[in-house]
């Protein structure tokens, strides 16, 4: 059996690990600034916690929700590439003005730059992975492309805490550094990826109108909601950072935790794609609620380095056992001339619901202290066990 990509059945598409090693590129970019970001906002630019946790909401909900225009004008044009490499540019770009940025404002500017161009890369980027493996593969190729996209996540704060001990704690520098992987990011996928040519049902005519969202169905919708409350029980990674600088360790050195994460996201996003072909996916959501529970209870509970690391390890478990499980069933669910739409639409409200998180979550930080946020997030986690028990009967498969 041959899939459309000339790919072997069971053997995953040329082009999906092209994408992977893209998404490796642009995470060392981002990570070696993103793991550093909360102390130089802190330390340096004098922001508080609140700041941040805005900062990251606005950027993280900004890229979500730009991911609906992309999305659908990629179903639109029946392409998905140009929008992906205009996506990956911005991001490149945008480098720079982390290295100059004198006030926490043009971090900011940076940020909403930096993930704009994220939203334009992501929905067609994974309706592009949905369109080139066959229904059978799909939970190992987005497993497989966010275990290489999580590849990068590590790597970037490893280089970022190498340099930072080279360079002794010179922010900018690094920075700079960052730019030359994004730059790469962009070749690679400029020349590398071949886009499917068979034409899609799709082109010419406009996804969001009101008889195409009704098609994507109740199934569709569910995974929606799911997905929403899952962003609320998981707020900005930037808090992991400030929960390890609470720790004592050099400042150097905090980046680790990134590191730490982001190993064992490596580690179990593929396993788990793998898995989510042949589990059922409420049980598989339900079990990564669970690890995430017991992630911010140890986290909540002590500051000791090996408590954070602890946590910080369970919560990369968690990621691995969800995001490409999620991913999936948004491509399961949805029409394939509206995969590009589906896939905004998933952000748009996982957007929403990461940027009130954030700062919820940067608000508990400042008034009540570090652990109230992490008990928080245990509490959303059950909230989400509830909902899926109750809505199982809307599960997709």
């Amino acid at each position: 059996m041959t899939n459309p990509s000339g790919a072997p059945g069971g053997h995953l598409p040329a082009g999906i690990w092209i994408l992977g090693f893209v998404s490796l590129l642009m995470d060392v970019s981002s990570e070696m600034i993103h793991s550093l970001l909360p102390l130089f906002l802190v330390g340096t630019l004098g922001a508080s916690a609140l700041m941040v946790g805005l900062i990251e909401g606005l950027a993280e909900a900004t890229a979500l929700i730009v991911k609906v225009f992309s999305g659908a004008l990629s179903d639109y044009l029946g392409r998905r590439k140009p929008l992906a490499v205009l996506g990956y540019a911005l991001g490149a770009f945008s480098k720079p003005l982390f290295a100059i940025a004198p006030v926490a404002g043009v971090v900011l500017g940076a940020r909403l730059i930096d993930r704009v161009g994220k939203g334009i890369r992501g929905a067609p980027r994974d309706a592009l992975v949905a369109d080139i493996t066959p229904p059978q593969l799909r939970g190992a190729a987005f497993g497989l492309r966010q275990s290489l996209d999580t590849v990068g996540a590590f790597l970037g704060p490893l280089l970022a805490v190498g340099l930072m001990l080279l360079w002794a704690n010179d922010f900018r520098a690094v920075f700079w550094v960052a730019v030359i992987p994004g730059l790469l990011a962009v070749a690679l996928l400029l020349f590398g990826v071949r886009e499917p040519e068979h034409p899609s049902p799709g082109k010419g005519r406009n996804p969001i109108r009101r008889e195409n969202l009704r098609r994507m169905g109740s199934a569709y919708w569910w995974v929606v909601a799911i997905g929403s409350i899952f962003t609320l029980a998981r707020f900005s990674e930037a808090f992991l950072v400030l929960r390890a600088e609470q720790s004592g360790i050099a400042l150097a050195l905090v980046p680790l935790v990134m590191v730490a994460m982001n190993l064992v996201y490596a580690a179990s996003a593929y396993p788990f794609g793998r898995l989510s072909d042949r589990v059922s996916h409420h049980s598989l959501l339900s079990a990564g609620l669970l690890v995430l529970i017991a992630a911010d209870l140890v986290l909540a509970s002590s500051t000791h380095w090996l408590a954070v690391l602890g946590g910080v390890a369970l919560w990369g478990v968690h990621m691995g056992m969800t995001q490409g499980l999620l991913a999936t069933m948004v491509a399961d669910t949805a029409p394939a001339d509206l995969r590009g739409t589906a896939f905004g639409f998933f952000n748009l409200v996982s957007g929403i619901a990461m940027l009130v998180a954030s700062v919820v979550a940067g608000l508990l930080w400042d008034r009540l202290g570090a652990e109230f946020t992490f008990y928080a997030g245990a509490v959303f986690c059950g909230i989400a066990l509830l909902v899926l028990a109750r809505g199982r009967r809307f599960q997709p498969r």
